[in-house]
């Protein structure tokens, strides 16, 4: 064994990782630190990181990377899964994992590991990226390794307290979160059991609907060819347009989900998440699509939503089935150029308002008052031929 590049966050499950491969495997650690945008603040990682035995702690910035290639591409196909979460975990992983084996190369490294537990999807997600990118690549995975040397997460926290690791999670507050630019997600400990409500305070990005502002605010978005570029007429970069959003969505408490969902696994399990500015970009996203696409072709792609979806969920980014449903979809995009106005109020997006240079809505035939471009009585011939098969099944079975 040469050397192994571990994904670390400087969360519990990292920390404990890294420095249970020093002691087990006894060969070099190298901590790799994908900077993603989120919440927890990386200025002292690569110090823990030393202090808890990797021999170099690499930290790189992969923002603007992650919003471009991965969120886009997914807003591109709509992407929901299981009606309400916009994946944001599941998109960072691939992105995490790539960075991970781009690292390993440039390091000679033969092994890579990760902190995701034999329970979850991100050991899929993980695995399956590294296999895709490097397939002679070693894949070292402690929570399926370690047997009953770590039963939970409060064993975890007492060997961090044994060895002067500081950790945030506690016995008495152990549930895991996970942030990033797109979103937070929360699971595990008090949030087990379905039925109750999370506390208020567990919120970062959001505040609460009922402590949200009592006068909405209005905001415009610009699409080019399905990618958002502009928030009220200013171009941004992709991280600093969703950085925007969340500030906005997170103001008026939008964007919070609680959902009982089912892993890939085989299990369901309950996870809660604040995506806000990535919520008002699918509600902005659909209402410039309302405009453009055409009726047949917009049905089609929100026919694969379900799949490419679950694709995301399941960790096959790098697959080619989702490939292929990719480059269908951003051929959908090609005109989905405009703006939407939206309003935030209380919690909610709603659509205020939508345009489009190439817009394929006529008002002078879809109009209810005097026009001269449609003619009323083409609809008896279209009635009539759509409902023959029906009259037929008709007869036949009342014996006519």
């Amino acid at each position: 064994m040469k050397k192994i590049i571990l994904a670390y966050s400087g969360g519990l499950d990292t920390s404990v990782i890294l420095k249970w491969l020093v002691e087990t495997y006894r060969c070099p650690v190298v901590a790799f630190v994908a900077d993603i945008g989120q919440v927890d603040d990386l200025s002292g990682v690569e110090k823990k990181a030393l202090a808890t035995g990797a021999e170099k702690c690499v930290v790189e910035n992969l923002q603007e990377e992650f919003v471009r290639d991965f969120f886009f591409p997914a807003l591109r196909a709509a992407a929901v899964y299981e009606g309400s979460y916009l994946l944001g975990t599941s998109l960072a992983r691939p992105l995490i994992a790539k960075a991970q084996i781009e690292l390993a190369q440039r390091e000679g490294a033969d092994r890579v590991s990760h902190g995701a537990t034999g329970k979850g999807n991100d050991q899929v997600r993980f695995e399956l990226t590294y296999l895709a990118l490097d397939p002679g690549i070693r894949i070292i995975a402690p929570w399926r390794e370690w047997g009953d040397e770590f039963d939970s997460r409060e064993s975890m926290i007492a060997y961090a307290q044994k060895h002067n690791i500081p950790v945030q999670a506690t016995a008495a507050k152990p549930y895991s979160s996970d942030s990033n630019l797109l979103h937070i997600s929360y699971e595990g400990g008090v949030l087990e059991d379905p039925w109750l409500e999370p506390e208020e305070d567990m919120f970062v990005m959001t505040r609460a609907p009922e402590a949200a502002p009592d006068r909405p605010q209005y905001v415009e978005v610009d699409f080019e060819a399905g990618v958002p570029v502009k928030v009220d007429g200013e171009a941004l970069s992709p991280a600093a347009l969703l950085r925007r959003l969340n500030e906005f969505g997170g103001e008026h408490g939008v964007g919070r989900v609680d959902l009982v969902e089912n892993r890939f696994v085989g299990m369901k399990s309950r996870g809660v998440y604040e995506t806000p500015g990535g919520t008002i970009l699918h509600v902005a996203h659909r209402a410039v699509e309302s405009l453009t696409v055409d009726r047949e072709v917009l049905h089609l792609r929100d026919g694969w939503i379900t799949q490419y979806a679950t694709l995301v969920y399941n960790g096959f980014w790098y697959a080619p089935e989702r490939e292929m449903l990719q480059a269908a979809i951003d051929r959908s995009q090609q005109f989905v150029t405009g703006t939407a106005r939206v309003k935030l109020y209380k919690g909610s997006v709603t659509v205020a308002g939508r345009k489009a240079p190439r817009s394929l809505y006529r008002q002078d035939y879809a109009t209810f008052e005097r026009e001269e471009v449609f003619q009323q009585a083409d609809a008896t011939g279209f009635i009539r031929l759509n409902a023959l098969r029906l009259k037929i099944q008709s007869m036949i079975r009342g014996g006519k």
